[in-house]
């Protein structure tokens, strides 16, 4: 697991974007910490716990993680969350590097067998996220991008 990269980036006139980015190992343990440490820089940003923005976030992350740990995990590769906060947008993107192993976008999810133990995490992140997509990284891999709609905030 590397320190983890939070920084404040300007865009323009006096818009602001924060951003966390880490590496976490691809184990259950590594799903849970990203899940945690995601929670806290949104508190600090000043995403306060009982919001439907942070409940949103909390669900995307955990779903997301914990995708990255059972189906993207490749023996000695960590995955990679990140989440960038700009005025009106949270982006939140987890990204492993698998390849061969892409889950179907926006609208191609199917619903689960009654009886299934798994299936259901994308179909959570589509009910929260107010956009999301699989894109491929570079140079190995994907990323699962999900985007939230903010309400607008005080100067």
């Amino acid at each position: 697991m590397r320190t983890p990269t939070t920084r404040q980036l300007t865009v323009s006139e006096g818009e602001f974007i924060e951003q966390f980015s880490q590496q976490f190992s691809s184990t259950r343990r590594g799903a849970r910490l990203a899940r945690h440490l995601a929670l806290h820089e949104l508190n600090v940003w000043g995403i306060r716990c009982g919001t439907a923005a942070f409940e949103a976030a909390e669900t995307i992350v955990a779903e997301l993680a914990a995708n990255a740990v059972t189906h993207g995990c490749v023996t000695g590769r960590d995955f990679e969350l990140r989440i960038v906060l700009s005025r009106a947008t949270l982006r939140i993107e987890v990204s492993d590097t698998r390849t061969e192993r892409r889950p179907p976008g926006p609208g191609d999810l199917l619903p689960p067998r009654p009886l299934a133990e798994s299936g259901r995490g994308l179909l959570m992140v589509e009910a929260v996220a107010d956009r999301w997509a699989v894109i491929d990284r570079h140079p190995v891999g994907k990323t699962v991008r999900a985007e939230l709609d903010l309400p607008a905030r005080g100067a």
